[in-house]
């Protein structure tokens, strides 16, 4: 029973990290060239939205693998 839990919670974590890759590309590739050639204000919107898209990409793989690393864990005992 608990390894169907966490089997299910390593599949809601590996769809959240492709959502999260997808919306990360999806951010980039709207980037335009008045973002690229900004006068060094800041950050562009465009620039902080990938961040927090790849963000929260890296957050997910990490809950993935630590996922991985408790059911490895609970079928060696």
């Amino acid at each position: 029973m608990g390894n169907t839990f966490l089997i299910l919670l390593l599949v809601a974590a590996m769809i959240a990290t492709v959502v999260a890759l997808v919306r990360g590309v999806v951010a980039f590739l709207k980037t335009t060239e008045e973002d690229l050639k900004a006068d060094g204000v800041g950050p562009s919107a465009s620039s902080v939205k990938q961040n927090k898209a790849m963000m929260h990409r890296v957050i997910f793989q990490a809950a993935a693998i630590l996922i991985v690393v408790v059911l490895l864990a609970s079928s060696r005992g």
